[in-house]
């Protein structure tokens, strides 16, 4: 099993009702030489509580706070600006690790000397009967990016790569994204696309794995900014983030993976825009989403 230290950014605003789960997944880690920095992103509950006294009870958290808030891209930021192992690692402070995550990730890494690696998610769905949450099946998009494993594999290898673009799903090496003077766009509501391309096209080498490595939460209160695309603002960061991340693919020469990616969202991402678009009360959706369909390759 893999020695190698791993530093966990685990962002956080306002999920006192999730963080306990969240820091328990990570304390509960097949692979322990971990860190793990705590972003509290100016948090008006309990999290800050919850955050310190994980820094106070166990010396691998450790606790950054901002005063005001900057939004998931700039804490993760703030974040990487902490990390001084050999290996990085996200979490979002609302979702939760499966137990042997670090492990396969880091065993992975280590044995393939790629930039990153890829594991499979499921979403944890609230219960229709209860408070609590169930995690589902592998979704077919995920399995397409990452089922059956591969080795140092690379865009035009295994284009369908391409469509994990979560920054919780990978383990990097630290000195990947210090080369490549990688961070995440702040003040947007979608950070991961784009940092996620960006990766991919920048990689000599990556790795996938099939196993699932993270339950991604969708959160009954509709705190998710994925329960949030109704709204014209970020319905136009969402559509922006996913033109910027296949110009990127685009420029980098990759037209295997923007024929992915543009195959992709027509089957996943846009039913369920275009069904908001035909009851939407503010024209501005419509239009922005029929703006964004002329853009989007066939």
């Amino acid at each position: 099993m893999s020695s190698t230290a791993v530093t966990v950014i685990i962002p956080g605003f306002d999920v006192a009702d999730f963080a306990e789960e969240a820091l328990d997944s990570v304390r509960g880690q097949t692979h322990s030489n971990w860190t793990a920095v705590l972003v509290d992103d100016a948090s008006t509950d309990d999290t800050t509580r919850i955050f310190a006294d994980a820094a106070a009870a166990d010396a691998r958290f450790r606790v950054v706070r901002h005063e005001e808030q900057r939004g998931l891209g700039a804490a993760r930021n703030t974040g990487l600006a902490e990390v001084d192992t050999p290996y990085t690692a996200f979490l979002d402070a609302d979702d939760r690790y499966r137990p042997d995550a670090l492990a396969r990730l880091a065993d992975t890494l280590d044995r393939t000397g790629s930039d990153f690696v890829v594991g499979a998610y499921v979403r944890l769905r609230p219960d229709a009967d209860g408070p609590g949450y169930t995690a589902g099946d592998v979704q077919p998009w995920v399995a397409a990016a990452t089922d059956p494993a591969r080795q140092r594999t690379t865009l035009t290898e295994h284009p369908a790569a391409s469509g994990n673009i979560v920054a919780w799903s990978k383990l990097s090496r630290t000195a990947f994204w210090r080369a490549h003077d990688l961070r995440f766009p702040e003040g947007r509501y979608y950070e991961d696309q784009v940092l996620a391309q960006r990766m991919y096209t920048l990689a000599s080498a990556f790795d996938v794995v099939p196993d699932v490595v993270v339950d991604w939460r969708e959160r009954r209160d509709g705190g998710s900014i994925t329960q949030r695309l109704a709204e014209v603002d970020v319905l136009r960061d969402y559509l922006d983030a996913l033109g910027e991340g296949i110009a990127l693919l685009r420029a980098a020469g990759a037209d295997a993976a923007v024929r992915e990616r543009g195959a992709l969202i027509r089957t996943l991402d846009l039913p369920p825009l275009l069904r908001i678009a035909e009851a939407h009360p503010d024209p501005a959706y419509r239009i922005a989403l029929e703006a964004f369909l002329e853009t989007l390759p066939d």
